[in-house]
């Protein structure tokens, strides 16, 4: 039996978390005897089933009925419950799938609201470098403080419920993008005389990027009728 998670801590939730499943753990809250017997038999296979399974089903559920109270408990969910659940269900999902798409979509939320100070600082230092549409198709006002960052993540994962999927993906990768151009200069500035901080923030940026291009490509796919 595996033992509980430790909680993310504030700073560091998207740099330390890899997308290998080995990293989490059983979560603290069960949500039913059998989510548990599916997981503790560790078959690739059977959670893999479930993963595609529990993502079709629910976007298409949530989607279909339209109920704005379950929207804003799937929003809000890793505020009130935790990553691990979501963890144990998406996490080991290749990136561009629906769950591996769902997965990264709930990390970057919690990341911002974890530390909503730093990913604003990073936010507006990437507006200021990068020469791309990319703040303009991500959506956060100028200039975008804590509070605002906060809110637009959530519009985002809002949307991805009720509103364009595509557009939520294409949304969150320009987020991205923005955010991990902001990494790359702060972690440039700190490279002289704080080089542990610069290499946290070049993790940082290095997934940023890569969640950019995966959530791109979803995006792509989810147009095609092809996102699996």
């Amino acid at each position: 039996m595996r033992q509980p998670a430790r909680a993310l801590s504030p700073a560091g939730s998207l740099d330390r978390v890899s997308d290998d499943s080995r990293e989490f753990h059983k979560p603290v809250r069960r949500p039913a005897e059998l989510f548990d017997r599916l997981y503790s038999a560790e078959d690739p296979a059977e959670v893999s089933r479930v993963a595609h399974s529990t993502a079709h089903a629910l976007l298409s559920r949530v989607r279909s009925e339209r109920d704005e109270a379950v929207v804003d408990r799937l929003v809000a969910f890793t505020d009130q419950h935790g990553i691990d659940d979501i963890a144990e269900l998406w996490s080991r999902s290749p990136a561009r799938t629906l769950p591996g798409a769902l997965w990264r979509l709930y990390l970057l939320q919690l990341m911002i609201h974890d530390d909503p100070r730093t990913a604003a600082l990073l936010y507006e230092r990437g507006r200021a470098e990068l020469a791309s549409a990319d703040e303009v198709i991500a959506g956060a006002p100028s200039p975008a403080g804590p509070e605002e960052l906060v809110t637009l993540v959530d519009t985002i994962m809002r949307g991805v419920f009720e509103g364009d999927f595509a557009v939520a993906l294409d949304r969150a990768a320009a987020f991205c993008r923005v955010q991990s151009s902001g990494a790359t200069h702060t972690a440039d500035d700190y490279e002289p005389t704080e080089p542990e901080r610069a290499s946290t923030f070049t993790t940082r940026a290095l997934r940023l990027a890569d969640y950019a291009v995966d959530l791109t490509v979803c995006a792509g796919l989810w147009r095609r009728d092809a996102l699996a």
